[in-house]
């Protein structure tokens, strides 16, 4: 949903209880909600990486435990192609294409 929509179209798919989640501040502007449009047991979130991890020390904690956990093999990491550095355009490409599968690393 845009900041420059109603919204009121889009608010009406949750259900009771429902949750709205933004991704605004990631890809675009925070809509813009009217209160008086939503039902009052609707809750409506967004976040960003800061809100969940901080300070530097905590994410590199979290880091540590994420790459032991795939070390240990209990994460498996799909990689579905490697692209140089150079190629970083192509790989971009790529992913927004949707035709891909997996991570796909650039290396330098």
């Amino acid at each position: 949903m845009s900041s420059h929509e109603s919204g009121s179209g889009q608010l009406k798919v949750l259900r009771t209880h429902g949750t709205l989640v933004s991704c605004g501040p990631l890809i675009g502007d925070v809509p813009t909600i009217a209160m008086n449009e939503i039902a009052r047991n609707t809750r409506l979130t967004y976040g960003t990486l800061p809100d969940h991890i901080r300070p530097r020390e905590e994410l590199v904690e979290h880091a540590a435990e994420l790459f032991a956990t795939v070390h240990k093999g209990e994460l498996t990491v799909r990689i579905g192609g490697r692209y140089p550095l150079a190629e970083a355009a192509r790989a971009h490409a790529d992913i927004e294409s949707r035709a891909t599968t997996g991570k796909r690393p650039l290396i330098p």
